[in-house]
C-alpha cells in the first residue's frame, strides 16, 4: 500500500516535497515512480526512481526542477519540487512497479497510491 501527501497550494517559483511512504512492502524492491494528472488532460509521467535507489528518469517538462530521493529507513520515496510553474497544477500520484527498468508507461507499474493535490497560483 503507498501513501502519498505533501500536496498543497504554492506560489509561482515555490517549492514543494511530497511523500510517498510504502506499507506491507520495502520501496527498494521496485521501481517507484511519480506521475500526474491534471483537470481534464490523461495521467503523465514525471519521474521515475531504480530499484537499487542510482537511476533516476524525468520528463522533460520536470527536468532539472524535480528530484526524486528515497530513505530506506523510512520506506518513502520523496519528490522534491523547485521553481513550481502553474502547469504544475495536478493531482500526484506515486507507483510502485515490480521492475527491473525505468519506464514511463502507467501501465507497468504494479501499485498506486491515493494521490495529492498540488496547485501552483501564478
Amino acid at each position: 500500500q503507498l501513501q502519498a501527501s505533501g500536496g498543497g497550494l504554492v506560489q509561482t517559483g515555490g517549492s514543494l516535497r511530497l511523500s510517498c511512504v510504502a506499507s506491507g512492502s520495502t520501496v527498494s524492491d521496485y521501481v517507484m515512480g511519480w506521475f500526474r494528472q491534471a483537470p481534464g488532460k490523461e495521467r503523465e509521467f514525471v519521474g521515475a526512481l531504480s530499484r537499487g535507489g542510482a537511476g533516476t528518469g524525468y520528463a522533460d517538462s520536470v527536468k532539472g526542477r524535480f528530484t526524486i530521493s528515497r530513505d530506506g529507513a523510512k520506506n518513502t520515496v520523496y519528490l522534491q519540487m523547485n521553481s513550481l510553474k502553474a502547469g504544475d497544477t495536478a493531482v500526484y500520484y506515486c507507483a510502485a512497479g515490480r521492475l527491473w527498468v525505468l519506464t514511463s508507461q502507467p501501465n507497468r507499474y504494479d501499485y498506486w497510491g491515493q494521490g495529492t493535490l498540488v496547485t501552483v497560483s501564478s
